[in-house]
């Protein structure tokens, strides 16, 4: 048996280059809050969190302004982006939060929740939970109803963030 020698912290960059072999898918969560549509575009969603209730997570950097809007909103939406999406999901990332909708036709429930027209699937959500993790917030997100792309041409193949960049699935 080999003994490893640990170092006593490890340090964010030896965390994020670690993490970044690991593939993730992208998505927008939004929501129109007071006639504004914000989101927010994220590779930390974990699907199936639980089955009774439906419940999905989202990891939130505490920095993140755009999340205290919301996380007011009575309802969220969540659309899972394609590799086709790859552009949308840059300019929807975008520090500069006036241009992030530029050209962008979101459709908006009547309570609010946001979707991006052509993500391979939807979720309608609303906040359930919400659990302080470091430098995040853990966000559980209930499920109130969903929608998937049934075709599998190719402008439905997920979009993962993988080695810090935008990229398909290849199934071999």
């Amino acid at each position: 048996m080999t003994s490893i020698a640990r170092a006593a912290a490890v340090s964010p960059d030896a965390l994020r280059e670690t993490f970044s072999h690991f593939p993730q898918g992208v998505a927008l969560i939004g929501a129109e809050v007071d006639g504004t549509p914000l989101g927010l575009v994220a590779s930390t969603v974990t699907a199936g969190v639980s089955l009774d209730p439906p419940l999905i997570s989202v990891a939130v950097q505490t920095s993140s302004s755009t999340w205290p809007f919301l996380r007011t909103a009575p309802a969220l939406g969540v659309s899972l982006f394609g590799t086709h999406q790859s552009p949308l999901a840059r300019q929807l990332a975008s520090k500069d939060r006036a241009s992030r909708f530029a050209g962008i036709d979101p459709e908006v429930t009547a309570d609010g929740a946001l979707t991006i027209p052509g993500s391979p699937a939807h979720l309608w959500t609303r906040l359930y939970n919400e659990i302080e993790a470091g430098d995040h917030t853990v966000a559980l997100l209930e499920i109130l109803d969903a929608d998937s792309a049934e075709d599998t041409d190719s402008g439905t193949e997920a979009l993962v963030f993988h080695r810090s960049e935008f990229k398909g699935t290849t199934v071999s």
